[in-house]
């Protein structure tokens, strides 16, 4: 049976913001904490005052289930294990291991109500969820954080790059985002994705980012900021980035602008704690408001 996070069953309701993917158990020296997409996105999207939800799985019982749903209703399906990241510093460089999947997502595991929902943020970690199930958000504004899909994981868990492209999936797509970093090693995949994607972000940590809207090139800035801990800013950037959208009248380059801010902001803090606060979100948008 699913996990919920309330007595009122959350699964017939419609949620104002859905996400799809694993969160994450991070392992640090100092123990585990919540993390990925997931994790970072219901966070950042929870701070905008809206109603989220997450179709995640986990290891039954999980500990970091209970943080979750401080931001989000929860239908978690069970599993063996929890998505589990290791980063490893050697003098060669970062090596990042995953020690263990949770279950795979499935378009028939999405409560019927939560296919209404309005934003619907697909966050894949590890490879998980079928990317046709974007055809089943007729009317929703559907975004995919691509980072999870370009993962290939070896039998010893070392993560590696996978090339990713399926045009069908990208048709339901209305916005992609990742980093410039993600596709370092098939820098061909840029042009295919602005060919076959409406709205898409790349972003560039420092240097801001660029916007393409039906292949037409705009640029973006960040602010500058002092660097404490980057993970997580692109996960924020992004949830704010979708977040933001109806409170600016779908103007992409505005919410761009939000996201910017608020995944910068990010970057000053440790861990979770990079997301906003809603002081910040509310900062932020009037901010943007002004410059519309």
């Amino acid at each position: 049976m699913n996990e919920t996070n309330s007595q009122m069953n959350p699964v017939e309701t419609t949620p104002d913001y859905l996400l799809i993917g694993h969160f994450t158990a991070d392992l640090w020296p100092d123990g585990r904490t919540l993390g990925g997409t997931v994790g970072y996105a219901a966070r950042t999207a929870h701070a905008f005052g809206i109603k989220v939800a997450a179709l995640t799985s986990a290891a039954t019982g999980e500990p970091l289930l209970d943080e979750m749903r401080q931001y989000a209703q929860l239908v978690s399906l069970p599993a063996d294990a929890t998505t589990t990241f290791e980063n490893i510093y050697e003098p060669s460089g970062r090596k990042q291991y995953v020690r263990g999947i949770a279950a795979p997502i499935n378009a028939s595991d999405i409560p019927a109500a939560w296919l209404k929902a309005p934003l619907v943020h697909f966050a894949p970690i590890a490879g998980e969820g079928d990317p046709k199930i974007a055809h089943l958000f007729k009317n929703s504004m559907v975004m995919l954080t691509l980072q999870g899909w370009l993962r290939h994981i070896g039998d010893d868990g070392l993560v590696s790059f996978k090339r990713w492209f399926e045009a069908d999936a990208l048709n339901a797509i209305d916005i992609m985002v990742y980093s410039e970093e993600d596709i370092v090693q098939a820098p061909e995949l840029e042009q295919a994705f602005i060919d076959n994607v409406e709205h898409l972000f790349i972003t560039r940590a420092e240097r801001g980012g660029s916007y393409y809207h039906n292949g037409e090139r705009f640029e973006y800035a960040t602010p500058q900021v002092e660097l404490v801990q980057p993970t997580g800013a692109g996960d924020v950037f992004a949830a704010a980035l979708l977040a933001s959208l109806p409170q600016l009248d779908y103007n992409m380059l505005a919410a761009a602008r939000v996201a910017a801010s608020l995944g910068a902001t990010a970057v000053t803090r440790d861990g979770l704690e990079g997301a906003p606060t809603p002081q910040e979100v509310q900062q932020a948008l009037a901010e943007a408001r002004m410059h519309v």
